[in-house]
């Protein structure tokens, strides 16, 4: 039987096979990531419920991080007490090293090279695993110029078995192919949306294409969860575009991400099990040629 989150196809990530439509951890924790708040955390056993509805429809990867906590709840535990009772499918983790945040919660400077091995032990135990399906390298601005010596590192523990594949995160085209000489590339996240097209213009979104790399963006449904707002007039032929389809604006953002290619994933994040039955029915969303050139014309 097909599941929702398999009605857009599936990538590879190296020798992993997924549906291109996951899940993001980071809202189970209820804190203000990146400048947002999401208000209290998600009860662990509704957090275990909700993510084993994911896995029920088809997600068969999560991205997370050990820095997604706030004072009461850490997405790795609840990831792990999920991951520990569902008897179904396997679940690709995804997680990322680079940043860092002290037990207040204060973000840290980008790790040394030297340091990450200690990241990636953090996700293990976190997780109860004995190895890391993929580590993405989030370069964290100017404090990662190049990404050689972190990401060799992180090559040397993929080496030592800790980690089965390597990933990068926020990151430009010559950071994909520095890293590319030093180890093989899976995935790449970067912010990416239909306000927010950086990831386009910069070239990322077409190398990763012409490589066979996953590309994942985040922050993909709504301009509410980044540094800016939704541009108004694009939420107008959003919103037009989704009565005709009898879909919500958000369906139809997600769709118009994965219909920039093949190899593009999406890993939307909610405690709303309601919105996750709407993200995960966006697979499902095919936007004609017509559609699809209204959302993409520039704005007047």
């Amino acid at each position: 039987m097909t599941t929702a989150a398999a009605a857009a196809g599936t990538w590879q990530l190296g020798d992993l096979e997924v549906n291109r439509i996951g899940y993001g951890a980071m809202r189970l924790t209820g804190n203000g990531m990146m400048g947002n708040s999401d208000g209290a955390p998600v009860d662990r056993d509704f957090a275990v419920r909700l993510l084993h509805t994911a896995f029920e429809q088809g997600v068969d990867h999560v991205d997370t991080a050990s820095f997604y906590f706030s004072s009461r709840r850490s997405a790795n535990e609840l990831l792990n007490r999920a991951l520990g009772s569902w008897r179904g499918g396997e679940v690709v983790v995804v997680t990322k090293v680079g940043p860092g945040r002290d037990p207040s919660g204060e973000w840290q400077t980008m790790a040394r090279p030297d340091q990450l091995r200690g990241q990636v032990e953090e996700n293990l135990r976190q997780l109860g695993r004995d190895h890391l399906d993929v580590v993405n390298l989030r370069r964290n601005g100017p404090d990662c110029a190049s990404v050689a010596e972190h990401f060799g590192a992180l090559a040397e523990l993929r080496a030592a078995g800790l980690i089965r594949h390597l990933g990068l995160s926020n990151v430009r085209p010559e950071h994909i192919r520095e890293a590319r000489e030093i180890a093989p590339v899976v995935c790449v996240q970067n912010s990416f949306g239909l306000d927010w097209r950086r990831a386009e213009e910069t070239g990322v979104l077409g190398l990763c294409a012409d490589l066979g790399i996953a590309f994942v963006p985040y922050f993909a449904i709504s301009g509410l969860h980044r540094e800016a707002a939704a541009v108004a007039e694009q939420n107008l032929r959003v919103t037009a575009v989704a009565a005709e389809l009898d879909a919500t604006p958000a369906q139809v953002r997600l769709a118009w991400t994965l219909h920039r290619g093949p190899h593009v994933l999406a890993i939307p994040g909610t405690t709303n099990p309601a919105h996750l039955a709407e993200n995960l029915a966006a697979a499902t969303l095919r936007l004609t040629a017509p559609q699809l050139a209204r959302l993409d014309a520039p704005a007047a």
